[in-house]
């Protein structure tokens, strides 16, 4: 296995996966904080449905550069352009404070038009706190920069740590600033979730005291690399904008077309249930709490894991695409140990998942049979969706930027269509099966193209140890049984009266 996918790899899984551990964890004192079980769900409604297009925006706002500099830094720090590499971190630090303005600004003024369509119980509320987040949006796309340029020379620990940062920091704000809204000056929930929403502001702040404090320590190791480099020769500034503008569309594409997923299903869930098949406002926001906004908070654990290992291969491919002319041997090896290591280390997380998915979902947010029905679906959800980040990171670091981005609109063509008859006949049942088969089309898509150049063989990434055979045996069996065990979960939630019946009022 090489030695620097298993070192980033380790770095940024650590960071990604206790930060999202930790993300998932505070949810209980938090809840607690927030009082009834009514409560709680509208307040996961609302924070979510604020969140879903904060994330699109600061997608939107990145515009995919942090991982455009990581590819065209490790490229010129293969060839010993160091001050290039320095130079075009630089112009992207720029760019991304402009586009951070630009979105919070467009975020703000759009927050009425989001919220109108979202399924919360009070507009007025979900347009303050979409609001709330401006402040993030405004900040995160720079620091994000300065992560691209660390993840480029191959020191992923300062990336990893400072999401740590960054998650501690927020949590700490949401559950002080929820305990003295709630405990101490008496004000309800609503306010508490504007709060909440607004730690992430406070986090990208810690989150970038720690990178330059970092970058201040290694400042000697990068300037002995700097002055032994060759002169600069990127000194067109327009043309060099214009070139990262052109390369970052991709990476917009990539880093949203999960959070593009979801929007899909906040705009148009309630639209169809309350238009077509004549449900409450209550009962859709109860129904977008629990198949949507509750497990997001879990899967992101698992997602994370496949972004450690795509974005760890990305710099490695990028590079070694650039300085080998025959390559084509050298990349498949490091394409079958990519996905290797990603099925060995999402297989039995997924399976475990979903085999305690119930008791998972008591524990963070309360005992609710279809919840832990809907948790179960959306779990084996992420190893589809860890398998379409892959995929497409694996494309555009092999400079496939033009598939990667067909692909892509492909897979969302394919949710927007389906959303509206499967969310009629299946609720959200079908809402989450549109979501599947968009991540398998952009799956399939990617691994024809890449099995085509540089024979990455199915039978090839399955010839594992025999504890992964043992695991993958485990997994479907599992997936059987609970299924089996989920549709009787869900007909008995149904047929019980005493549980819909506040919803149904």
């Amino acid at each position: 296995m090489n030695k620097k996918i298993l070192s980033g790899s380790f770095w940024l899984s650590f960071g990604s996966i206790v930060s999202r551990i930790l993300g998932v964890v505070y949810l209980i004192p938090w809840l607690i904080m927030l009082g009834s079980y009514h409560n709680q769900l509208n307040a996961q409604a609302l924070f979510n449905s604020s969140y879903t297009p904060y994330a699109l925006f600061l997608s939107i706002g990145t515009a995919g550069l942090p991982s455009v500099i990581a590819r065209e830094v490790s490229q010129l720090n293969s060839q010993n352009r160091y001050k290039d590499s320095l130079y075009i971190t630089k112009l992207g630090l720029i760019i991304m404070f402009v586009m951070g303005l630009a979105c919070g600004v467009l975020l703000y003024v759009t927050a009425p038009i989001i919220a109108k369509n979202s399924p919360v119980d009070s507009v007025a509320s979900a347009t303050i706190s979409i609001r709330v987040l401006v402040p993030a949006v405004v900040i995160l796309p720079s620091m994000s920069m300065v992560r691209g340029w660390f993840q480029g020379n191959n020191d992923m620990k300062p990336y990893g740590i400072s999401q740590l940062w960054e998650q501690f920091a927020r949590i700490l704000f949401i559950l002080l600033s929820t305990f003295l809204v709630i405990e101490v000056f008496h004000h309800d929930y609503v306010t508490a979730v504007y709060f909440s929403v607004f730690g992430a502001c406070v986090g990208a702040i810690a989150s970038y005291l720690y990178l330059f404090a970092y970058m201040r320590k290694q400042w000697g190791h990068y300037k002995g690399l700097i002055d032994k480099s060759t002169p600069r020769a990127l000194n067109n500034v327009s043309r060099s904008l214009l070139n990262l503008w052109y390369a970052s569309i991709p990476f917009v594409l990539l880093g949203s077309f999960i959070t593009v997923t979801q929007l899909v299903d906040q705009l148009l869930f309630k639209q169809i249930l309350i238009s077509f098949n004549h449900m409450s406002t209550s009962y859709v926001s109860y129904l977008y709490t629990i198949f949507s906004a509750n497990p997001s908070k879990i899967t992101t654990v698992i997602i994370s894991l496949a972004t450690a290992v795509s974005e760890t291969s990305l710099p490695l491919l990028a590079g070694l695409r650039y300085k080998s002319k025959d390559s084509i041997e050298s990349i498949r090896k490091l394409l079958l140990e990519n996905y290797r290591l990603l099925l060995f280390v999402l297989l039995p997380v997924v399976a475990l998942g979903a085999f305690a998915s119930s008791p998972v979902y008591t524990v963070l947010f309360s005992h609710d049979s279809l919840g832990a029905y809907y948790l179960v679906e959306n779990i084996v959800q992420s190893l589809l969706a860890g398998l379409v980040m892959n995929s497409l990171t694996l494309l555009l670091a092999l400079n496939m930027n033009k598939l990667a981005v067909i692909y892509m609109m492909w897979g969302i063509l394919a949710k927007i269509i389906l959303q509206v008859p499967m969310t009629f006949m299946m609720s959200a049942d079908g809402a989450i099966l549109s979501t599947d088969i968009s991540f398998l089309i952009v799956i399939l898509l990617s691994y024809h193209k890449l099995n085509k150049t540089y024979g990455v063989k199915l039978r090839s990434l399955v010839q594992l140890s025999f504890l992964t055979k043992f695991i993958l045996f485990c997994y479907s069996f599992t997936n059987f049984f609970l299924a089996i065990v989920s549709i009787i979960w869900a007909a008995w939630a149904v047929l019980s009266t005493s549980q819909f019946s506040v919803w149904h009022s």
